[in-house]
């Protein structure tokens, strides 16, 4: 009956012939091998691309790099122990009662006589006579991943070494990931990779140094891109995974081992309704940050206005680091043992708070002054102090309410070093993987953003930034200003087969050789010219080549091509 209505309203559906279907398959069949065809095409296309690129090769590297920087890592934190152990007697960094124990007159000479060897190296020895650091870093990273000199790198490890193992008020992980990107330079070079792939490898030697230090895989892959790439591409991405990989095994098999670097108790939030405190603890946090920024900056300009022989920079500081470590041994050395005991509530209020500004004290003369040494673990100890003071007076005025000091100790230590080090993303994981406390996440993350942000606020760049511009290095807006005041004409210009006097060719409007681009556009915009003469840096009177508006801008252009397609890739 319902055949016979459909019938009725549609008529009889005839069969379809057989060629019919046999038409219809083969089309279909034919379509689907046209795009088999072309897949299988794209893919073959990628795949040369991956192998154009040397991507293999690039990962093999990277497993070489985090191995080698790996095991670095580990040689030089053991070399600072074994500095430390000529006159503490012991190679831990747990040292206070060690300290207390000594003569006063070897806790004040042994940072003395441990600047005076850090001075001869930096007057006799080291490039711009001082230590590398994470600035440095960044800034060959701009340049296209090369410059870092494997002799001056190692000489520079061993300058920091002796400072830490004397006493000096630093940080151990900013030489370490100079030292990993000297090492990562050196096979850049052995490869003869492009910029794009050297500021990779570059990269990768950073991960594989925070990842071996911090015992933070996932921390040292973030920092390498928030920090030293300044972008996240997909490309990258791997071979520095790998590199961090290898370097977390390296250092938890020699000497590490699998365990957090500090074994703390288990917090959690009391109470939702402390996040109003949590914002206020990121409040302090970034006055902290703001406060120990300035105050490296005043000291370091303060130590570069007082002539002095290089040698004798470091002296003075030991001078100040032993008068400390008579009064204050909590304040000498890296610092993990009083970030330590601050994360277990192991410190009372007026301790901390006297702590706190010891240490921004100490580390900007130990720097100022010359030591070798960073700011990772002096912000770290900063943090956890400002969160613990911050936490007794918490729990003082709403007891029923707040939660651990201790937990608080933990949110102001990534607070303070995110806000300082302008790695906000890479810090939160970085303190995670330190003190195994993933369940503080949201207070973490608030504290972290508000201190990041009110710092960014007052100083408007990360300290490491900061540094850059005093070398007139400017990246913080972006990689076209660093690409204005950073390319000369002579990477453009057409030179001339024979040069020419400036007098015989008539050319009123020149540039030099040397002048940036920012300086050539500016001449083409109030000249009106279409091309101008290049003059010599030694004579100028003497043409050694032309530049034209098109040129120019083409070589800006093509610089901002070539960042963007790597930052994409």
């Amino acid at each position: 009956m319902g055949e016979e209505l459909a019938d009725l309203v549609t008529g009889p559906v005839e069969p379809t012939p057989p060629a019919r279907r046999f038409e219809r398959i083969a089309t279909k069949l034919a379509k689907i091998s046209t795009w088999s065809l072309e897949q299988y095409r794209r893919s073959a296309e990628n795949f040369s691309t991956f192998l154009a690129d040397r991507q293999p090769g690039l990962w093999l590297i990277a497993l070489a790099v985090g191995l080698a920087i790996g095991t670095a890592a580990v040689v030089f934190r053991i070399g600072i122990g074994w500095v430390q152990w000529l006159w503490v007697g012991e190679t831990s960094e747990y040292v206070i009662d060690h300290i207390r124990g000594l003569p006063r007159w070897v806790v004040f000479f042994a940072p003395v006589a441990g600047g005076l060897v850090v001075g001869l190296l930096n007057q006799f020895v080291l490039s711009g006579r001082r230590a590398g650091a994470v600035a440095d870093v960044i800034e060959v990273s701009a340049q296209g991943g090369r410059g870092l000199g494997l002799a001056n790198g190692l000489w520079s490890a061993l300058a920091t070494v002796i400072s830490l193992g004397a006493g000096a008020s630093a940080g151990r992980e900013g030489p370490v990931v100079h030292l990993g990107a000297t090492l990562a330079t050196t096979m850049t070079r052995a490869f003869s990779y492009p910029a794009p792939a050297a500021r990779i490898i570059l990269a990768c030697g950073v991960a594989s140094a925070i990842s071996a230090s911090f015992n933070a895989p996932i921390a040292g892959v973030l920092f390498a891109h928030e920090v030293v790439l300044r972008h996240y591409a997909v490309s990258a991405f791997v071979p520095i995974v790998i590199a961090s990989v290898a370097g977390t095994l390296a250092g938890r098999v020699l000497f590490i081992g699998d365990m957090a670097a500090f074994q703390i108790p288990a917090y959690a939030i009391g109470s939702y309704w402390e996040m109003p405190a949590f914002a206020l603890l990121g409040l302090t946090a970034a006055v902290v940050a703001i406060s120990f920024q300035f105050a490296l900056i005043v000291f370091d300009q303060t130590a570069r206005s007082i002539m002095m022989p290089a040698w004798s920079r470091p002296v003075v500081g030991g001078a100040v680091m032993g008068l400390f470590g008579l009064t204050l041994p909590q304040v000498l050395g890296v610092g993990y043992e009083a970030t330590d005991i601050a994360l277990h509530g192991g410190f009372g209020l007026w301790m901390m708070i006297t702590l706190l500004v010891a240490k921004i004290i100490a580390t900007s003369v130990a720097l100022a002054f010359r030591f070798g040494g960073g700011i990772f673990s002096p912000a770290l100890y900063l943090g956890a102090m400002t969160g613990g003071s911050f936490g007794m007076i918490a729990a003082a005025q709403a007891p029923d309410l707040a939660s651990d000091h201790g937990l608080y100790a933990i949110l102001g230590m990534g607070s303070v070093a995110a806000a300082l080090l302008g790695a906000p993303i890479s810090t939160t994981v970085m303190v995670f993987e330190l003190t195994g406390g993933y369940a503080l996440s949201i207070a973490l993350l608030l504290s972290v953003s508000i201190a990041t942000g009110l710092h960014l606020a007052i100083h408007g760049r990360s300290y490491f930034y900061h540094q850059l511009e005093t070398r007139g290095v400017v990246l913080a807006e972006g990689p076209h200003r660093f690409f204005l005041k950073t390319v000369t004409v002579t990477s453009f210009m057409s030179p001339l087969e024979e040069e020419a006097s400036l007098t015989d060719r008539g050319d009123p409007r020149t540039v030099r050789e040397f002048d940036t681009l920012e300086t050539v556009l500016r001449v083409f915009n109030e000249t009106g010219a279409d091309a101008l003469a290049v003059i010599s840096s030694r004579d100028p009177e003497l043409v050694v080549g032309t530049v034209t508006h098109v040129q120019a801008l083409r070589a800006y252009n093509r610089r901002l091509v070539e960042t963007s397609v790597e930052e994409h890739r």
